[in-house]
């Protein structure tokens, strides 16, 4: 028989689990997802000692399943085997003539196609890294992004060419190899690559090109969007490969999907989407670009069963017009980062059961999150677990300083449930954070010392995130999206989706201005009108009166055909904060908050010039 004590410890202990049980209904939830995260930290810890790579998993892939489709391009079929002898030509392309060594940079400036994923195939089994550029920059942008990759060769799209021909002197004073992808190059100092691969072998390469590298070693420098500068270039290892890969399957994602990208693959969630097929050893659809008319029917055409979404896209196909086949398809699963719960909400109910796991994380952080309880709006859950075992803390920020706030001892303070907060993650060998190509800089800005004890480091997200009540988790806003007006906080996403509800405006781009003797930021808004309706400037007074605080209305409005965005859909502030609110330098409509008159008033070249000198007090 058991002792007395031991039948007292026991019951106590299962009235202790129980009360937990009651109290947190996700308890199951919250151990399953931290388990999840330590066995795939054993699992890449176990690649990482055996040096066994992503290209490894994929060379697996191609022996166990050669015949089996591995990527869906418009008709197209490419099987795994296709795929293996596809990259292996590209890779001998590189390599003729010794213009490609091993541990290089080659830099690819092309649009979502099969020649991507051959091209990244083939520089990685002969020992080199890809450098992805954003097939949208131009001139300055463009040359500064290829600089920092420190490449000498660069990959063109035929489509792109004019786009290369623009930076090419400049690539040329570097003595940079310039690839187009054609047949024939009709511009001196380059060089066409599709013949040279065609005639090239198919045959297996050695792995003895490849020996030097380890896990460690970079497999892609993927940029940074840019909305508030020139892009940086993030290091992807290939261990981060690895990592990136298990939360795909976290996530719920099986070797019989058939996964959908339409996101660029240089970007970090387009390319994931690729990783993670090679992971599982499922099928990949591509598109060369999204279309939210073509969406669903793409995903009928090639049977999708997981797509890959940012906020943005989700809000695109939520306006397109109503059809009788909207929940026609085979989409179970879509995972992704950035969609807002109204979104949410009415995606699931018009396009049917579809599972959305947010996934919070950036290119080159060190941290992750995952919405696994399906808690519409949030980015996770907060548990004593999981910040033991992958530390991290919200912590208090001065948004005007733009720097944590600090006690009297010189430590960070951790933000109380309900406040928002900059999300921090302790870096360590085994949480690293890579940093930036070449800039060191910015690198060390990332980086925050001394935040709970003298000594320590930890990665510096720049979002603002906040921990309600019950412990989950929401993304509030970027730490340079948020600005100070009237000694608050306000946070530019939650004034835009309060200023969209609104019939007459489509799409809202908020940011702060700089007015004279004012001090902090006064809220402007850029906004595009929806179509067939016209601008009402007393309904949005009335509109923004009712649901902001004084501090968060907009005191400027400016009304534009179309809003500026990066390629993954971000909005671009900086040019219009530099422009300001002047009507002299503009010609879009402008309308000022006129609480005097309870309505947005045109902002004439007498109302601007009374606000600047004071006449006009906001």
């Amino acid at each position: 028989e058991l002792p007395i004590n031991m039948i007292v410890w026991m019951v106590i202990a299962a009235v202790v689990f129980l009360a937990l049980l009651f109290r947190n209904p996700h308890f199951f939830q919250d151990v399953q997802y931290v388990r999840d995260k330590i066995q795939a930290r054993r699992r890449v810890l176990k690649y990482k000692q055996t040096n066994y790579s992503i290209l490894d998993r994929f060379l697996e892939a191609v022996k166990a399943q050669p015949h089996k489709p591995f990527i869906l391009f418009n008709d197209e079929t490419f099987t795994y085997q296709d795929a293996d002898e596809l990259s292996n030509k590209a890779a001998r392309v590189f390599l003729h003539n010794g213009l490609v060594k091993e541990g290089d940079t080659v830099a690819l400036f092309l649009r979502n196609e099969p020649m991507f994923l051959w091209l990244w195939l083939g520089l990685v089994k002969i020992g080199c890294n890809a450098a992805f550029l954003n097939y949208n920059i131009r001139s300055k942008s463009l040359f500064h992004c290829f600089s920092r990759s420190g490449a000498k060769t660069l990959v063109a799209a035929e489509e792109l060419h004019n786009a290369v021909e623009e930076v090419l002197p400049s690539l040329l004073e570097q003595q940079v190899t310039v690839f187009i992808l054609a047949d024939r190059c009709r511009t001196g100092n380059m060089e066409s690559f599709k013949d040279k691969m065609s005639q090239a072998s198919s045959e297996p390469l050695s792995k003895d090109l490849r020996s030097h590298l380890t896990l460690q070693s970079p497999a892609a420098y993927i940029y940074t969007s840019g909305t508030t500068g020139l892009p940086k270039a993030a290091v992807v290892s290939h261990v981060k490969l690895w990592s990136l890969a298990c939360s795909m399957s976290m996530a719920g994602v099986t070797s019989e999907d058939v996964l959908f990208i339409s996101l660029p693959l240089y970007h970090t969630t387009g390319f994931l989407g690729f990783i993670s097929v090679i992971e599982r050893g499922n099928t990949l659809a591509l598109r060369s670009k999204f279309s939210a008319s073509q969406f669903w029917d793409d995903c009928r055409k090639y049977n999708v069963t997981v797509i890959m979404f940012i906020g943005e896209m989700m809000r695109y196909l939520c306006n397109t017009p109503k059809k009788p086949n909207d929940q026609s398809h085979k989409v179970r699963l879509a995972i992704g980062s950035g969609v807002r719960a109204d979104v949410w909400r009415y995606f699931i109910t018009r396009f049917g059961n579809v599972q959305i796991k947010e996934v919070y994380g950036a290119t080159e952080g060190n941290f992750s999150l995952l919405n696994y309880t399906g808690k519409i709006g949030a980015v996770g859950r907060d548990t004593f677990l999981n910040k033991w075992v992958f530390p991290y803390a919200v912590i208090k920020f001065d948004t005007e300083k733009g720097t944590p706030l600090r006690d009297s001892s010189g430590l960070c303070i951790e933000a109380a449930k309900g406040e928002p907060g900059l999300l921090v993650s302790e870096i360590s060998t085994r949480a690293p954070f890579a940093g930036y190509v070449r800039d060191l800089q910015q690198t060390e800005k990332k980086r925050l010392h001394d935040v709970f004890k003298k000594g320590d480091l930890y990665f510096n997200t720049g979002d603002l995130l906040c921990i309600d009540e019950d412990n989950f988790i929401y993304f509030k806003d970027r730490v340079g999206d948020t600005f100070r007006w009237k000694g608050e906080n306000v946070a530019t996403t939650e004034v835009a989706d309060i200023i969209t509800l609104l019939d007459c405006i489509k799409e809202a781009n908020v940011y702060g201005v700089e007015v004279p003797g004012n001090e902090g930021r006064a809220g402007m808004a850029t906004v595009t009108l929806s179509e067939a309706q016209r601008f009402d400037p007393a309904d949005v007074f009335k509109h923004v009166v009712s649901f902001l605080p004084a501090y968060a209305r907009p005191c400027f409005l400016r009304i534009q055909s179309s809003l500026d965005i990066t390629s993954t859909f971000k909005h671009m502030k900086v040019k219009l904060v530099e422009e300001g609110f002047n009507p002299n330098q503009m010609t879009d409509p402008l309308y000022f908050l006129d609480e005097k008159n309870k309505n947005y008033v045109p902002l004439t070249v007498d109302i601007f010039n009374s606000v600047t000198s004071g006449k006009i007090r906001i």
